[in-house]
């Protein structure tokens, strides 16, 4: 007797293979997950991984030869540039405390009357002086005409003018809006944090009261942010990077819901301006809409919603894809040898086109568009043959499947770098800038309000564009709030006064004089 709908030799295999394949997904989950949490976030390349010759077959096994520079290397060529202690010192004021000696310690003890200076010994130490909060007593002086005051005649009352402040009628100075704006979106000190750190110095401030000056700051801020904007749609290559926040009072939004942090930048060649865009969801609306006028290079991420923004040429990070085929390596068994061969293949592909990179890095644009025709090209025409291979090969769910499909999906937008020497091979210029706001945001880890998202997105714009372009965000905050509330914010000419490139930016808001 005969059992019924009993599978057949060929569909025990198939199904064991789907099986096996689940096992590995979620396996390859769990590992991935315990080294986001626990394992080294690096993603430079061990020794042990081994390193591929690309010309070679896919399933050859690692060769050792090419290896990448020793950790020794690194920090001896870190401690060459290393500042001397003069140079570390040099730009900082300098207050003088001189020791003499007495008129009775310098008589001669073989009295030949008092001893003379012939020198001195000079030993210099960097010191600090703790927030030191104080008032600051604007006194104007009125004016009137005492003989006409005798006489009966009435004249007017003068009052000598004083500059307009960034916001009227409070207590607060540009030198406190600039440290508190400093404290929290350069050095990631929450406003409950610098509340507590006022008190210790004798002076009540409430956070709501911190975070109004805030709101207000930005909105003396707004006209130069405006026209920063304007400059940088009429560049012809931006990058673009998005990150998730969190707003606790999103109209029609749960508190614990996504909001989200757009930044947008301009390319190796162009003056620095960082500008971040807060928006409540991750349509690809948003950049639509705020690179309207833009056209040229958009050096983005993987993500599809970049796609919506029109009359640009994308051109795809490849580092997120290298950083699939590492995350591969990271959470494959050692014993699994055939596997860690293929995704090392994936990564040394990607390595080679960054040591191409490295090598060509300092040629001009024109140059280095020749170099990657000639020396990439050849490597991404390789690689594209090697996914297509592996393609048939590796389980679509496995990690090593997902990194191959991704860079196949990508591949098009992954190549463009290849039409225009000002390029970048990778998005992490755009990713660099969006540490300081990740690394704040660990401290404040969410925003109450809209409002003070917007705030945050305007004033951390202005901090990382000052840092980019070497300023001091703290002096270069404290000029725009005594320079703003006085000139004319429709005169493009006096706003261009303002830019951190500007000529007229004072020395002092400078790292280097």
């Amino acid at each position: 007797m005969t059992v019924k709908n009993e599978l057949t030799k060929e569909q025990l295999i198939e199904e064991n293979e789907i099986l096996k394949a689940k096992v590995e997904w979620f396996e390859g989950q769990f590992k991935k997950i315990q080294q986001e949490l626990y394992g080294s976030k690096s993603e430079k390349t061990r020794p042990e991984d081994g390193q591929l010759n690309l010309f070679n077959e896919a399933e050859v096994l690692a060769d050792d030869t090419e290896e990448e520079p020793t950790f020794e290397k690194i920090t001896y060529e870190r401690r060459k540039k290393r500042k001397s202690k003069e140079e570390t010192l040099k730009d900082l004021p300098v207050e003088k405390i001189e020791y003499t000696l007495s008129e009775e310690e310098r008589l001669c003890p073989h009295g030949h009357g008092p001893l003379q200076v012939i020198g001195q010994v000079i030993t210099k130490e960097i010191a600090i002086k703790p927030m030191e909060v104080y008032v600051i007593e604007h006194i104007q002086n009125k004016y009137a005409c005492r003989p006409c005051e005798i006489e009966g005649i009435q004249t007017p009352i003068m009052i000598a003018p004083k500059p307009k402040r960034a916001i009227p009628g409070s207590m607060v100075s540009s030198s406190t809006i600039s440290y508190v704006a400093n404290q929290k979106y350069t050095n990631g000190m929450p406003l409950y944090r610098q509340e507590q750190e006022f008190k210790r110095n004798g002076i009540e401030l409430s956070r709501q009261t911190l975070a109004n000056w805030m709101i207000k700051a930005s909105q003396c801020f707004t006209p130069l942010f405006n026209r920063l904007h304007e400059l940088m749609i009429k560049k012809d290559i931006l990058h673009a990077d998005e990150s998730t926040l969190q707003v606790l009072k999103e109209p029609g939004k749960a508190p614990t819901s996504k909001s989200y942090m757009w930044l947008y930048r301009t390319g190796k060649y162009d003056k620095p301006i960082i500008l971040y865009d807060y928006q409540p969801s991750r349509s690809g609306d948003n950049p639509k809409r705020f690179l309207e006028g833009f056209s040229g290079y958009l050096n983005v991420d993987g993500y599809a919603g970049y796609n919506k923004v029109p009359d640009v040429i994308l051109v795809s990070c490849l580092a997120h894809a290298r950083r699939r085929f590492k995350k591969t390596l990271d959470v494959l068994p050692k014993n699994s040898k055939v596997m860690r061969t293929r995704a090392n293949a994936g990564l040394n592909y990607c390595n080679q086109l960054y040591k191409i990179e490295s090598k060509i890095r300092d040629l001009s644009p024109e140059e280095r568009y020749k170099k990657r025709l000639e020396l990439s090209r050849p490597v991404l025409d390789d690689f594209l043959a090697w996914l297509n291979e592996m393609r048939e090969k590796i389980i679509p769910k496995s990690l090593l499947g997902d990194a191959i499909n991704y860079t196949l999906n990508q591949w098009d937008h992954l190549t463009n770098f290849l039409l225009d020497g000002r390029l970048e091979i990778d998005n992490n210029r755009a990713e660099r800038n969006f540490k300081s706001y990740v690394v704040g945001r660990k401290g404040w880890l969410f925003s109450n309000t809209p409002k003070g998202a917007k705030t945050s997105a305007i004033i951390f714009s202005l901090v990382e564009t000052a840092k980019e372009n070497k300023l001091k965000p703290f002096n270069y905050l404290k000029y725009l709030l005594d320079q703003l509330p006085n000139i004319d914010i429709n005169n493009e000419k006096e706003l261009d006064k303002l830019l951190p490139w500007s000529d007229s930016i004072p020395d002092d808001c400078k790292l280097n004089k």
